[in-house]
């Protein structure tokens, strides 16, 4: 399945419920607004069938397992709606290698009945971006992904207060600015906001969890890092960072086992930042590994 297909299959059941409702001759692609590529693939995968075929007509309807994970997608939605705690997967960090302790950590602090905040730190290329990248995965709307580098007051501000967060993630605190440090160290003391709009002075008050990380430690307040549990991360040995490079572009990018292992290969000793993998494995669907290794690394 691809990462688009359970919401497709989520929408074809709600047409199937309704305006398709009673088709015996099933629907066709341009009444669900699906390619005939994507809904012959998905025939292939067992969730759709082909109920009537002609010249000019072809009709699908959902199998009982597309409507199964289509009923899966609606829970699912549903959950992330709904307020408080998420219900969190077995295989929340499952591309994740050892730091056993620091996942126990994150499942704990976002169960936890009150907010309990984390910052990941240690050098740049470690797995720090991967629980950042797992936990929005996992909590989908209930997240907010921020970059500390590309952030600004406002910018940060505003993006609080419209999508009010449930978890706060933010990838290299250390980056933030001092404005930036203000707004976050006020949402995280109490979860109460103040803003100017409009001449006038508003509050309100979110329950926000913060997960981030950092390099250093330097160019942030006492204040602000005495908000945290510190974790320190520390590097994987060249053959965990092999399989973590596999997994992560099987399960993320959809690449063959077999390129993500010559990819894994072939930055070993050049890098340990995943993003560089990630990088080549998207050029290399169109140049090949090896031109696209060459083209990054030189």
């Amino acid at each position: 399945m691809k990462p688009n297909d359970m919401g497709i299959l989520k929408a074809i059941a709600e047409f199937e419920e309704g305006p398709g409702k009673g088709y015996s001759l099933g629907w066709n692609w341009q009444q669900v607004r699906v390619w005939p590529a994507v809904l012959n693939r998905l025939v292939i995968e067992g969730c759709l069938e082909v109920v009537f075929r002609s010249n000019t007509f072809t009709g699908y309807k959902l199998t009982d397992k597309g409507k199964a994970l289509a009923k899966e997608e609606e829970i699912r939605d549903e959950i992330e709606a709904a307020p408080g705690p998420p219900q969190l997967a077995d295989d929340l960090f499952q591309d994740i290698l050892g730091h056993q302790e620091v996942k126990e950590l994150l499942e704990a602090c976002l169960l936890a009945p009150r907010p309990v905040h984390v910052l990941l730190l240690g050098p740049p290329a470690l797995a720090k971006s991967l629980f950042l990248w797992d936990l929005e995965r996992a909590l989908g709307s209930k997240s907010l992904w921020v970059l500390g580098s590309a952030s600004s007051r406002a910018g940060l501000l505003e993006a609080i207060l419209e999508r009010k967060p449930w978890l706060l993630l933010i990838d290299e605190m250390d980056k933030l600015d001092g404005g930036d440090q203000a707004v976050l160290l006020s949402v995280m003391e109490g979860g109460r906001i103040t803003r100017t709009k409009v001449g006038k002075m508003a509050d309100e008050t979110l329950e926000v969890r913060v997960v981030a990380t950092a390099n250093r430690t330097t160019t942030l307040s006492p204040e602000l890092i005495s908000r945290f549990a510190v974790r320190t991360l520390h590097p994987y040995s060249p053959e965990e960072f092999h399989e973590v490079v596999v997994g992560v572009l099987q399960r993320r990018e959809d690449i063959s086992p077999e390129m993500a292992e010559e990819i894994a290969a072939c930055i070993q000793g050049r890098t340990q930042d995943m993003r560089d993998a990630i990088r080549i494995a998207r050029l290399s669907l169109r140049l090949g590994v090896e031109k696209a290794v060459r083209l990054l690394f030189g």
